[in-house]
């Protein structure tokens, strides 16, 4: 079984690196761009069965710095 992991910086939350790719894009010629956020998405290779709270768990613990970031978990 496949689940990904969408993690994201929370709103509020400075994204030096989103702004350094907005700034980028707008010297490349691209207009009209107003913000972007950058996160990172994990692929994880799982036991059949293994339950979404599992999961969660991982994300808790270590995936994801929870005062900073957001996530969000798709069970392929």
């Amino acid at each position: 079984m496949k689940a990904r992991v969408h993690v994201m910086l929370k709103n509020g939350v400075l994204d030096p690196q989103g702004e350094a790719v907005r700034h980028a894009l707008g010297a490349l010629g691209f207009e009209g761009v107003e913000g972007v956020r950058q996160g990172k998405v994990i692929e994880l290779e799982l036991a059949d069965g293994t339950s979404e709270d599992t999961i969660r768990d991982m994300c808790e613990k270590l995936l994801a710095n929870t005062v900073i970031e957001s996530y969000r978990i798709e069970v392929l």
